[in-house]
Parts: structure tokens; sequence; C-alpha cells
């Protein structure tokens, strides 16, 4: 399946009612958001599943794919577009077996060899990270540049870089051929989701010198 990962938007629902939730994700994708995922660590398999029934209908009018974090059961309950796995979770081969040809497979990768070992997996794409400390309620290890640039050398699929990225500090991602860029607070935290989805594509693709 073909999909933009220019601006992939990942979510976190944790300070958030269910309207308010769904409002910003939508804000989100007006403001060019090209990929998202729907991560929910805590929810129970029922709440998952209503919550990204919600979500995916909301995708679904702006064209954007939608990724689950983790869950592939929850991704084939809901007919998602993709499942992403980390570096704990379910093997990417595996995944890549029970969501089919046809869906798209995200890894994560902090090192070569994981990167490597995904591509052969049949990861469509990488998230490399964190290149900053986060504010997510996620474990996050820092990445260095050289290791993600490293990465986009060693392997075919699209790379994309994570961790505390906004539209002010993407500087030191300059001249390293990432695909895009994944945001979580810089959009989800925002005032204005839709503005901020929208500047921080902006200044990537400035960076990137388009």
């Amino acid at each position: 399946m073909k999909f933009d990962p220019t601006l992939y938007f990942i979510t976190d629902s944790t300070p958030y009612e269910e309207e308010e939730f769904l409002e910003r994700v939508k804000k989100a994708l007006q403001g060019g958001a090209t990929l998202l995922q729907l991560r929910e660590k805590k929810k129970s398999t029922k709440d998952y599943i209503h919550l990204a029934q919600e979500v995916h209908r909301i995708a679904r009018e702006y064209q954007v794919p939608l990724i689950i974090d983790d869950r592939v059961d929850v991704a084939l309950a809901v007919g998602a577009e993709g499942v992403h796995v980390g570096t704990e979770d379910m093997p990417v081969a595996l995944a890549r077996k029970l969501m089919g040809e046809d869906k798209i497979v995200g890894a994560t990768a902090k090192t070569v060899e994981r990167a490597l070992e995904s591509e052969q997996g049949g990861a469509d794409y990488l998230g490399v990270g964190a290149i900053y400390p986060t504010t997510t309620k996620v474990k996050t290890i820092l990445t260095s540049t050289k290791t993600l640039e490293e990465i986009c050398q060693a392997v075919s699929i699209p790379v994309n870089a994570i961790g505390g990225l906004n539209k002010d500090n993407l500087e030191v991602l300059r001249g390293i051929p990432i695909a895009g860029i994944c945001a979580v607070s810089a959009i989800m935290k925002a005032e204005d989701p839709c503005r901020s989805a929208g500047e921080l594509k902006q200044a990537f693709l400035q960076m990137r010198g388009e």
C-alpha cells in the first residue's frame, strides 16, 4: 500500500476526553498530517477498538492511512491500513504474515542491525529515535543523528525520525536522507493542532530543501 511518510502524526489521548481528542486528530489531518498512528498503551481491547473505529472514520475522511500501534488484533478488527511494532512487540515478520501483503507494517529501529532485520522481515518503513528527549509516556532511549544516518544508508525503505521534534529544532536533521518526521506532543498538545501540523510540515520541507 502506498503512503506518504512526510508528516507522521502519532496520537496521545491521555489528557483528553474522547470528543476533544477526536477533534484534535481531525485538526491535525486538516493541517497536513500524511500518516496517522493511534497509540494507546493502557486502554482495554474493547476501548482500543472503539477509539480506533472513531479515529479510522476521521482518517478515511481525509484519505490518510491509519496505523495501529502494537496491536495487530485491533488493526485487523477495525480494518486499519497498517500496524507499527516496537522493539519489544511482535516480530516484524509475524506482523507481516498476519496483516497480509497489502497492509502497511512499520517498525521501530534504534540500531542498523535492527533496521536491516526489520526490512528483511517485511517492514515498509522505520521509525528511528528518540532524537530529543520526549514528554510522552513511553520509554525513550536517545538515538544519535549519526546512527539515524547510518540506518538511512543501510536500508532501502523509508526512515522517519522521531522524538521531541518540533518546527524549531529540525536543523539537526539537515543532510540526513530521512523520508519524514514523526510528531506527538508538537501537534497533540498544541493550542491549534491544525496550524502546528502545517507549520511543522512546512519546516520539514524547507529543511529538506523543498
